[in-house]
């Protein structure tokens, strides 16, 4: 039994097939069915999609290839924003110690509970039990003595699952696996390690460090090597106040036009504004993330002269960041894209608007928006130029048959 005193308890819970799982619930004829969330690249894919190797990130003309059968459905981000706070509640109230790791998966701190809620592996049955009655939702678990395992064994439970690792068999469970499920490898150091003959996490492991160094780099070489041998004493922190706050957007690997491109710079620099303002913070410096389609990965960053949680001159500086990559982006394609604004400070008294030195900063305009996406949704106010065919909207001077303009 998981009762030891000295032994940390970690729970780590994640959401199965998270966007696509919302979209089944509140259409039963979804239910069962292959369904791919987002058109033009892959947000989610339920189960039954992933089945036909659908995965998140891919280009929506190759999902559809692979299953033609899947129910394409466009992204609601207020429904899934809603369900994750609905299972967040549920999770705070599980534990003292609860860690947003993402909307859709967080570590909880279960140690010492036994005498007030069960052990571990109760509290991990009782969480998934009642975010499927009080939410809907498919959830799995999994518990173990540090962050990392209990983040593995989540993944091993899915979907639906939950999967203990006793205290003593970390090793047991982690080195059998294949060596892409430690946290952080990703297809290219995967296919790098293979290079070199490591499969397992056996085999990075047994691996003299300096080695394993010279293959990943310092850091990532220093990092997999403790995670395989289980060396992971982080703590689960406490939700305090966010060090930053970003978004990101997956492109597929086709190319994509600058016109393209800047649409979804600024959709996503909409998003980061928006929530900023939600919580009430300023920010001074914009990071741009990007991943080239040889999977490797640059970081750029632009610190403004003020903080600040207007759109218009985060959306400049982020312009700017991508402006300056656009030789390595055409040069190397572009398959992911990133924004966060960080060195944040909190909003007190009101925020210091901007003298119209240069034209209005629009945080007037910003607050106003915010106020009807928040009364009628997020979709009720949107710029034109992210408007796209079927969105139920129809320019000025843009003919339309009779159906169209029933819809």
């Amino acid at each position: 039994m998981f009762v030891s005193r000295r032994a940390r308890a970690i729970i780590h819970a994640d959401l199965d097939a998270f966007f696509a799982s919302v979209e089944q619930r509140d259409d039963p004829r979804l239910r069962g069915r292959p369904v791919i969330v987002g058109g033009g690249v892959v947000l989610a894919a339920s189960y039954e999609a992933r089945a036909c190797g659908v995965r998140s990130g891919m280009g929506g003309r190759r999902a559809r290839e692979l299953c033609p059968d899947a129910i394409v459905v466009p992204a609601r981000f207020d429904a899934y924003v809603a369900a994750s706070r609905a299972v967040f509640a549920i999770l705070e109230d599980a534990a003292p110690a609860v860690e947003r790791i993402s909307i859709d998966e967080a570590f909880l701190d279960v140690t010492g509970l036994e005498r007030i809620s069960g052990t571990p592996a109760q509290i991990g049955a009782r969480l998934r039990r009642e975010v499927r009655e009080r939410v809907g939702l498919p959830i799995s678990v999994g518990v173990a003595t540090s962050k990392h395992v209990a983040k593995v064994a989540s993944a091993a439970a899915k979907p639906d699952g939950l999967l203990v690792v006793e205290p003593g068999r970390e090793l047991a469970f982690l080195h059998p696996l294949p060596v892409e499920r430690l946290w952080g490898v990703g297809p290219a150091t995967t296919e790098r390690l293979h290079r070199h003959g490591i499969v397992t996490v056996a085999d990075v492991a047994r691996m003299d460090e300096t080695t394993l160094m010279g293959i990943v780099g310092r850091a990532a070489g220093r990092r997999l090597h403790a995670l395989a041998n289980d060396r992971d004493r982080r703590p689960v922190r406490r939700d305090g106040r966010r060090r930053s706050v970003g978004a990101q957007s997956a492109l597929g690997r086709r190319p994509h036009t600058p016109a393209e491109l800047d649409e979804v710079v600024v959709g996503l620099i909409d998003r980061v504004a928006r929530r900023m303002r939600a919580a009430g913070r300023i920010g001074r410096t914009v990071v741009l993330r990007l991943r080239f389609a040889d999977y490797t990965r640059a970081t750029r960053s632009r610190t403004l002269a003020r903080p600040t949680q207007a759109t218009r001159p985060l959306l400049s500086a982020a312009r700017g960041l991508v402006a300056a990559t656009r030789p390595a982006i055409e040069r190397r394609g572009l398959t992911l894209v990133g924004f966060s604004v960080t060195n944040l400070e909190e909003v007190v008294g009101g925020v210091q608007l901007e003298l119209p030195l240069d034209g209005p900063a629009g945080l007037e305009l910003d607050l106003a928006l915010d106020g009807i996406r928040e009364r009628f949704g997020a979709g009720a106010v949107r710029r034109a130029r992210l408007l796209e065919a079927g969105d139920g909207y129809a320019p000025l001077l843009m003919p339309f048959d009779r159906e169209e303009r029933a819809r």
